[in-house]
């Protein structure tokens, strides 16, 4: 998810008619770095 919102990211800063793949390429690489870097509910670390 992160490397396809670089990618839409850089098709948007190359082609100007385009804004609207800038903002989703922004998008996805804010929910792709949020969901690698949050742990899905039930992967708690439990320290005996």
């Amino acid at each position: 998810m992160v490397v396809l919102g670089i990618v839409l990211l850089i098709v948007g800063l190359l082609v100007p008619s385009v804004h609207v793949l800038l903002w989703v390429g922004v998008v996805l690489i804010v929910v792709g770095l949020v969901l690698n870097l949050v742990p899905i509910s039930g992967t708690r670390r439990r320290v005996f």
